[in-house]
């Protein structure tokens, strides 16, 4: 598991591979402060899902004109709620709940792509080159789970079947990358150029049926907040809490988790925007962790001698190493630039 290998990583520091490495201590620390910058973030883009979700539901089934950033202002209250579950045996009935209207959700949307005969000779086969780096940080947002990996396995009653063949992790990961392949492929061959950050948001809104699952894909991730807030919160409070009276900490948990819950719709605010955000977290914090760093700890875990004939773990992880570098630099800036490019036409249109 990867808490193995890090383990191991520990006691591979004194090696010349890592002479020029941080020590241990400051090892665990960036890992600790990556998953924390990690899942905050990704909790950001949940808010403006969430707001833009309600936003067009709401306004089109209404006379109201409000600007997602007010839906992101309403989502807060629920979110500040559900933000204080400390304990995950309290947040997997809302993760439940979760899974099946993502369910639910799949299947009405399955059911608009297929409705009508799909045209595929309009469809571009390759949009460009420069929108690769967009599309490499958007797919590692949504295959990263990195930070929920370890307390999954630890929490099983058999945690040797996590890994292996066919194994958890692998069951429930090529699970995910054929419904995200099938939604997809299927969703840009329906849509095409104006498929948005989620293909939820492309339903017709004329439906019942499109706004249900509007709707339900909206509250999935509603309810899955409290699960994606819990990671890098306890990892927080782990490096705090011993600073904080015991009869105080009840008040400061409170306090710090509402605190950061607020600063992380305070980013939503600023950029309310879903695909350009989508991307900037994928490239910016997914790649780091999800791909730089496993390359680096598996390559010091096998160092020198277990790197495999012609040393294919050394090279794979080079490999992967330099995608994640570019992912990450490339990712960020056209994410960062079409987010400016956003407010630039909002500033020219007022």
């Amino acid at each position: 598991s990867l808490m193995r290998m890090i383990t191991a990583c520990r006691r591979c520091f004194n090696s010349d591979l890592l002479s020029l490495s941080l020590d241990p201590s400051s090892n665990r620390a960036f890992v600790d402060y990556a998953l924390m910058a990690t899942y905050y973030s990704a909790g950001c883009v949940y808010i403006v899902f969430i707001a833009t979700s309600f936003h067009d539901v709401i306004n089109y089934t209404t006379d109201n004109d409000w600007s997602v950033r007010i839906y992101i202002l309403l989502t807060m209250i629920p979110i500040l709620v559900i933000g204080q579950i400390r304990e995950l045996k309290y947040l997997v009935p809302f993760s439940a709940l979760a899974n099946l209207f993502i369910v639910v959700t799949f299947g009405i949307t399955l059911y608009y792509i297929f409705k009508d005969p799909l045209e595929f000779d309009d469809k571009p086969l390759f949009s460009s080159f420069g929108a690769l780096p967009l599309f490499f940080s958007t797919v590692i947002f949504a295959m990263e789970g990195i930070g929920v990996v370890m307390p999954v396995e630890n929490s099983m009653a058999k945690p040797q079947h996590f890994l292996g063949c066919p194994g958890v992790l692998n069951t429930a990961m090529g699970t995910v990358i054929v419904l995200y392949a099938v939604i997809g492929f299927f969703g840009y061959v329906r849509f095409g150029e104006l498929a948005k950050g989620s293909v939820t948001l492309n339903l017709p809104l004329k439906d019942d049926l499109a706004i249900a699952a509007q709707i339900l894909i909206a509250l999935a991730i509603l309810f899955t907040f409290g699960l994606q807030f819990y990671v890098p919160m306890d990892i927080l409070w782990r490096k705090i809490q011993h600073k904080i009276p015991k009869n105080k900490h009840m008040i400061s948990q409170i306090a710090l988790r509402s605190g950061i819950m607020i600063i992380m719709g305070g980013v939503g605010l600023a950029v309310p925007e879903l695909e350009p955000f989508i991307g900037l977290v994928g490239a910016v914090f997914f790649s780091s962790l999800g791909l730089f760093v496993p390359c680096v700890v598996e390559t010091v875990f096998y160092w020198p001698n277990e790197l495999g004939k012609f040393r294919w773990v050394l090279i794979k992880n080079v490999i992967f190493g330099a995608f994640s570098i570019f992912a990450l630099v490339a990712g960020a800036y056209v994410s960062i630039r079409d987010i400016v490019a956003l407010y630039s036409d909002d500033e020219h249109d007022e």
